[in-house]
């Protein structure tokens, strides 16, 4: 019998052409999209599984993304830090979701098309980089589990975009010409600023520089991150640039664009892949967001469980919120959350 696997659908190119291959390498594919209640690709994802010839399921996840993936969202901005959603949804959403059913098709297998590769060596499984780097999804994907990695697949993982949307013309797949979404899946229209501003309650402040003066008024914190330049309204002579938000007093830190780099960072929230613990200081190159080049650094244990980061040149724009990911080559050794950065 052929061993069935359970595809994560959304009808765009890059899952449609994970379960083609799949197909193609002779699996029983079984489609699944999930309801977040955020406005569904049920239509795609249907009319892909139709094309294919596969089964396809439409999972209610509404009440887990309101709560981990919205709600979260939303909390991290209410601590005055900048959130990555699509880390915690891949853990807590995306990847555990469909187990129900999996279980209920007696199905062991669950794969995406996420830029990426699992490979089994030293008793583990380890998550590594996609061989197309530029589309390496990797950093996303830092949270999850053994018990995760051991049953998924990544049928993108040794391609170029280029190439996928080749075997989606050659297959004459109806995602071929589709273009990539770029948008947080709950804000559609991309104004996260409107987003905030219709949940949470926030007041404006004191804009304050680096020696205490103040110099103008913010609009409310959950409105500015790290590193951010732009609507600042400000005219103080040089390009200022958000360092700092003191969330305790509603207060924005500004300061000049050299400011913005330190030498190391604190993370908490912490997840080993590649090994169980950190037993000692480990070299590594590290991402501090998802579009950042790695850095080299050492990564060494610290208090409660945390890792302590020191960067071996000054790393600009440490953002409190976003995740930190530990690579040595391809290979992610795991990450955490960026508490502070030092």
């Amino acid at each position: 019998m052929k061993e069935k696997v359970l595809t994560a659908m959304s009808g765009g190119v890059d899952s449609t052409v994970a379960a083609a291959l799949l197909l193609r390498q002779g699996y029983e594919v079984v489609g699944a999209t999930m309801d977040t209640g955020s406005g569904g690709p049920f239509a795609a994802a249907e009319k892909a599984a139709a094309f294919l010839g596969i089964e396809h399921h439409v999972v209610d996840v509404r009440r887990q993304f309101e709560e981990a993936v919205i709600g979260g969202f939303l909390r991290e901005y209410e601590r005055g830090r900048t959130p990555n959603p699509c880390v915690v949804c891949n853990e807590r959403v995306k990847f555990t979701a469909f187990l129900p059913l999996m279980r209920r098709l007696g199905i062991n297998r669950f794969a995406t098309g996420h830029y990426a590769r699992v490979e089994a060596a030293a008793g583990r499984f380890l998550l590594k980089r996609a061989s197309y780097l530029p589309k390496d999804q990797s950093y996303m994907l830092f949270r999850l589990k053994q018990e995760v990695l051991s049953a998924t697949l990544f049928p993108l993982g040794e391609m170029s975009k280029d190439e996928v949307r080749e075997a989606a013309r050659e297959m004459r797949l109806p995602a071929a010409g589709q273009p990539d979404s770029q948008d947080i899946c709950f804000i559609p229209s991309g104004d996260y600023r409107a987003f905030i501003a219709e949940r949470l309650e926030h007041a404006g402040g004191e804009i304050r520089d680096l020696c205490g003066r103040v110099v103008g008024r913010h609009n409310g914190l959950p409105y500015y991150t790290v590193g951010q330049r732009k609507g600042l309204n400000l005219a103080l002579g040089y390009p200022a640039y958000v360092v700092g938000l003191d969330h305790a007093k509603n207060r924005l830190i500004i300061g000049r664009e050299e400011d913005l780099y330190c030498s190391g960072a604190l993370c908490e929230d912490i997840n080993f892949i590649a090994l169980e613990c950190l037993q000692e200081p480990m070299p590594a190159a590290v991402k501090i967001r998802y579009n950042a080049e790695p850095q080299e650094a050492v990564i060494s244990s610290a208090d409660g469980g945390r890792v302590e980061i020191s960067f071996r040149e000054p790393a600009k724009a440490v953002t409190p919120g976003q995740a930190a990911v530990f690579y040595q080559g391809d290979v992610v050794i795991g990450g955490g959350t960026i508490v502070r950065a030092r």
